[in-house]
Formats: structure tokens, sequence, C-alpha cells
């Protein structure tokens, strides 16, 4: 299982729609795809989705570490995956979406190596795994078409992006549940209020029966006192997302009784350490919630399979294929994730990998 070669490339993703949150805007993905092959000809695929106010990383900074990663892993034995794990970890501090493309296509090659699918690795099988979808700052009109065409599509959890104007966010969650009276409903903030807009958001929502399942990040990441604050002082579940990167964070969130849940993405944390933060989360007695950034199907099925490998996660949130004009695989859209093996089992169409690598 010896890595014979990895290539990097630049992977332009066009959505069909403006993508928008607190924290900006996006009118299409620009992600880092990784290609492993092994000297036995297993070629195993990763992706990473760098987004600068989260991650910190551009894309550039992104590809050039993902280079530095692919020198480290080339001549390596595969199945010494966490110790080349490791090494990913102390040579690209920071660089989270690089990391988690290298780690991906390593563990994928390994499993397709093995004849296994990627859950597996973390101890289940390839079960399906339903998501909800997610409506970004857009008008109460908007909201509210989005969200009867979702339930159309047979998805009966529905993510609202909030964290601008209180009464402006509001206004957007009652338009969404107007339209999905039985639906259940995240609201995820993306850091962009003060833990007194938060706490009124919450008060205001109750009062007007929104009976939210969960509130996500609504502070900034570095105010965990202010995280803590809101999760001690309204009734909805509160998810720390961009306030946990690493096991470290992780321990920090639950030793300060900060939030009452975990958002792991492994888009921020890689495979590897987001087994980690769940296994610190459920020892704290916290629920343990998966999210994405704006991956393929590739990443979001790498995540996929963790959450089956592991299960015992409350929510789901895997939806950012569904904001493509184009998939990277055919792979059907709709709530549900059906995994496969061996590894992740997406293999990208040929069509939509660049020609070269960079």
């Amino acid at each position: 299982m010896i890595v014979d070669r990895v290539d990097v490339y630049e992977l332009e993703l066009p959505l069909t729609d403006t993508f928008e949150i607190s924290l900006g805007s996006k009118h299409r993905a620009t992600n880092v795809l990784v290609e492993l092959e092994t000297d036995s000809g297993v070629v195993g695929w990763g992706e990473g989705a760098p987004l600068e106010p989260i991650t910190g990383e551009t894309v550039g900074s992104a590809v050039a570490c993902a280079k530095v990663g692919a020198s480290i892993l080339e001549g390596r034995d595969l199945r010494d995956r966490r110790g080349l794990v490791a090494e990913l970890d102390a040579a690209l501090p920071g660089a989270v979406s690089s990391k988690f493309a290298l780690e991906t296509a390593l563990y994928d090659a390994y499993c397709r190596e093995r004849e296994i699918a990627l859950a597996e690795c973390f101890g289940g099988k390839p079960e399906p795994v339903r998501t909800d979808l997610t409506v970004s700052i857009v008008d109460p009109a908007t909201a509210a078409a989005e969200t009867t065409a979702a339930l159309e599509a047979g998805f009966d959890e529905i993510k609202v992006k909030v964290g601008g104007s209180v009464d402006s966010d509001l206004e957007r969650v009652a338009a969404v549940r107007d339209a999905a009276p039985d639906a259940e409903i995240k609201v995820d903030a993306n850091q962009g209020w003060t833990p007194k807009e938060a706490i009124r958001f919450a008060h205001e929502a109750g009062d007007r029966g929104f009976d939210l399942e969960l509130l996500e990040q609504p502070v900034h990441r570095d105010d965990i006192s202010g995280l803590r604050r809101v999760t001690e002082s309204v009734r909805v579940p509160v998810a720390a997302d961009e306030a946990v990167f690493t096991p470290a964070d992780a321990h920090r969130i639950a030793a300060e009784g900060a939030a009452d849940v975990i958002n792991i993405k492994a888009a921020k944390s890689g495979l590897t350490d987001g087994a980690a933060i769940a296994e610190i989360a459920r020892g704290a007695n916290l629920e343990v919630m998966i999210g994405c950034m704006l991956e393929s199907a590739l990443g979001l099925h790498a995540s996929a399979h963790l959450v089956a490998g592991l299960g015992d996660f409350s929510y789901v949130d895997l939806d950012g294929n569904l904001s493509f004009e184009r998939g990277i695989a055919d792979v059907p859209k709709g709530p549900t994730h059906d995994l496969s093996g061996p590894g992740h089992g997406i293999v990208p169409d040929p069509e939509i990998v660049p020609d070269s690598p960079v």
C-alpha cells in the first residue's frame, strides 16, 4: 500500500443561486481536489472546501498546502494512517481544507485497497444518512418558495441562515414555518449576533411559537463566555460550530459548559480528529452534529461515512452538493445519502476533473 503519486487540482463548481450567510455571499465554490494513486494502481479521491471567513484559507493557500502534504505522502505506506495524518497536522497547521482533502484521499485509497467501505474504519457500515436542507439569507417570499420545493423533494428538516437583523431573521423563519408547519427547523447565525441579539431572537421566536430545534453558532467563535451566556439563557439547544476546529476546542466548550451541541465539520477538523471530537462531546454528555462547507458529493459522502461509522448523530447538515449547477458524480440529489463502498464510493466524472494538476 505504497503511495505512488498525489496530484492536486483546483475544482470549479458554479452555484445555481447565490448562497448568502452572515459572513458573505458565494456565487461559486473553488475547492481543492486530491487524487492519490498507490503502487498497485488503486486511486483514492479527497476534497476540501476553503472558505476564508471560516477556515482562514484562500484557494491559493489551500492548494499550496495540499501540494506540500502531497510530497509528505508520496512513497509512504497507507497502513500507517494515523501516523500520516499526524504528520500532515504537524506540517500544515491551520490548513484544514488541504488536510481534509489529503486525509480523505488517503482513507479512500486504503479502503479501496482493502475493499471495505470508509464507514468500517470508524466502526460501522455504509447505511443511508438523511440530511436537512439549508435556506440561505433571502427574503421571506423566496424562503417560503425554497421551503415548499424542499418539502416536495422529500426533506422534512430545514436549516435557516440568520445572523443579520433580528427582525428580518424572525420574518424569514416565520415564512419557513408557515410553509412547513410540521418540519423540524434549525437556525444558524454563523457568528453574526451579539449574545444580547441571540437571546432576543430565541425569546421572540419562542413567543411566536416557532419551536426551533437548534440555534447554531450565534456569536463570534472566540466569544466563548458569550456563547455560554446564550446557552444558559435560552431554551432552544445551542450548538458550537466555528468555535470548534480541534479536539482541544471541543474539550474547552465541554469544560466551560458553553454549548449543548458540538457541530463536527470534517471540512474543518478532518476525519480522524472529527471522530475524536465526537468522543469528547459524548463523554461530556453533549449532542453531536455534523455539517459541511460547500463540498461536492465527494466531500459530503466522506462525512456521511463518518456519521454511519460512528452513529448517534443528533443533527445532520450535509446538503452542500445541492447548490451546484453540476454534480461531481452521478449521485441522486435528495434528503438521503445512499452510501456505498469501497472507500467513500465516489469517483469524479472525468469531464469535471481539470485536465492537469496545479
